[in-house]
């Protein structure tokens, strides 16, 4: 059933999982499951639906990926945020361990491919996510920077201040006071 997963540049929130399963079933092309870059196609696509579905998709800011190393570097992306965002016990666990066990690679490999393919390496990339997650919760305004701490895997909340300060220029506490103009798209990462 691989050759029947199509793996979608872009997909990094709940709603793009919608936008995708909208595009599917308005194209008539029946799913199994949608995951985060990830659609289970229950049949095989002729070449006029392929390219009906990547002209609607592009439409909406996504891509198919065909090529085997985006694939796998989309595939450690959507699992790195995926787990950021879904799973409070995500950070507490050694991101080598997780991705290795949940693509069934062998990390250095996986690490020297992402930071060929991306330019930066997993932790950076897991860091960016991670910076993200936390101005995310500083705006909902309903957790205080220890308990944010805690859900995201930092040692205290003062570890979590200075890997905040390193990536935004500003402590927690100054981003929560001007942070409309900070937040940027998990998927220009």
């Amino acid at each position: 059933m691989e050759n029947n997963v199509l793996f979608i540049k872009n997909m990094v929130c709940a709603r793009c999982i919608l936008s995708v399963s909208e595009i599917f079933s308005r194209l008539d092309i029946p799913v199994g499951t949608i995951s985060l870059g990830e659609v289970s196609v229950l049949r095989t696509l002729t070449f006029q639906e392929r390219e009906e579905l990547s002209k609607e998709l592009l439409n909406t800011g996504f891509e198919i990926i065909e090529d085997k190393n985006s694939r796998l570097v989309s595939r450690i992306k959507s699992v790195i945020i995926k787990g950021i965002y879904d799973d409070k016990n995500f950070s507490k666990n050694n991101l080598s361990v997780i991705l290795s066990d949940e693509l069934n690679m062998d990390y250095s490999h996986l690490s020297s491919l992402f930071s060929r393919m991306d330019g930066k390496s997993i932790q950076q990339f897991q860091q960016k996510i991670k910076t993200e997650r936390v101005k995310e919760l500083l705006e909902y305004d309903e957790l205080s920077i220890s308990e944010i701490a805690t859900d995201l895997g930092y040692g205290s909340a003062a570890y979590l201040s200075t890997q905040f300060k390193k990536s935004t220029g500003l402590t927690p506490s100054q981003y929560k006071l001007d942070h409309v103009k900070k937040r940027s798209s998990l998927d220009s990462h």
